[in-house]
């Protein structure tokens, strides 16, 4: 994947970076897979604590590589992928998603927090890949679109799913029926950015360490909680609640953190098992 997305590790924090900045990190089959073998690998790694999730260059992702559309004109029954739509899309690949979908929905499936660091553009599929993350640091100048409708589509990598726990029914509909372009001021009002920044990739970096240095067991209970929250029923989140605090409590890191903090020292916390 080295072609399309470096990462790299750093104190427990993986950074992840498209590096295809002379194309604006479109999105072509090779980055599609890409990006799934990098969330992939990320899911079980030691020591991972948080990720930072960016684009390099003049752009996080400009969407569909515009050499898909060209060969969706001149092969309407392939979409230029050598295989039907059906195939290409019908197909539950990884659980409920088909390979385009799960390059997004990967980043929910990783356990630790994921920041996606966003300037430039974000359209269409880009747009859709940055709400995969976690949390969405952007620059008031930045460029967001659910631009699907320009080419005659409807937003097809899990944005239905992902949009609807961040923003108004109607808002969404409004944009994916226009696909006009908004910034990342009015993206943070509408509810698809948590912070606009000078620089989102200094500043999920910061964070992402902030992270780091919690108890990871805790920040992964976290996530799961929230996950959970935003589709369960009030009677499962509650349980989830309290079985997520019973597993904590008295266990070695949560100790670690109450000792740390009465002698005002830097917590030293141990991996979490895989899986957990």
């Amino acid at each position: 994947m080295n072609d399309r997305v470096k990462v790299t590790m750093d104190a427990g924090v993986a950074d992840v970076r498209l590096v295809r900045g002379d194309k604006m990190n479109a999105l072509d089959p090779a980055m599609f897979e890409a990006l799934r073998e990098a969330g992939q690998s990320l899911i079980a790694m030691p020591g991972l604590r948080a990720v930072v999730l960016s684009g390099e260059g003049r752009a996080f992702c400009a969407g569909l590589d515009f050499g898909r559309f060209e060969k969706m004109a001149q092969n309407p029954g392939d979409g230029g992928m050598g295989m039907s739509h059906e195939m290409r899309l019908g197909a539950r690949t990884h659980g409920l998603s088909n390979d385009a979908q799960y390059a997004v929905m990967v980043w929910q499936d990783v356990p630790v927090p994921v920041i996606a660091a966003v300037h430039g553009v974000a359209f269409g599929g880009g747009f859709q890949l940055a709400l995969g993350a976690d949390l969405r640091f952007v620059t008031a100048d930045t460029r967001m679109s659910v631009m699907e409708i320009k080419w005659g589509l409807v937003p097809d990598m899990a944005g239905a799913l992902l949009m609807r726990g961040l923003a108004r029914a109607d808002v969404i509909r409004e944009l994916t029926w226009s696909g006009r372009v908004f910034d990342g001021t009015e993206a943070q009002a509408l509810g698809f950015a948590t912070r606009v920044c000078a620089d989102p990739y200094a500043e999920a970096l910061a964070l992402a360490r902030e992270i780091a240095g919690r108890s990871p067991d805790a920040i992964r209970a976290g996530k799961r909680l929230l996950q959970l929250a935003e589709s369960a029923d009030p009677g499962t989140v509650l349980q989830a609640e309290s079985d997520e605090q019973i597993r904590l409590l008295g266990s070695a890191n949560q100790t670690e953190a109450v000792a740390a903090n009465l002698q005002k020292r830097a917590p030293v916390f141990a991996d979490p098992p895989p899986g957990r």
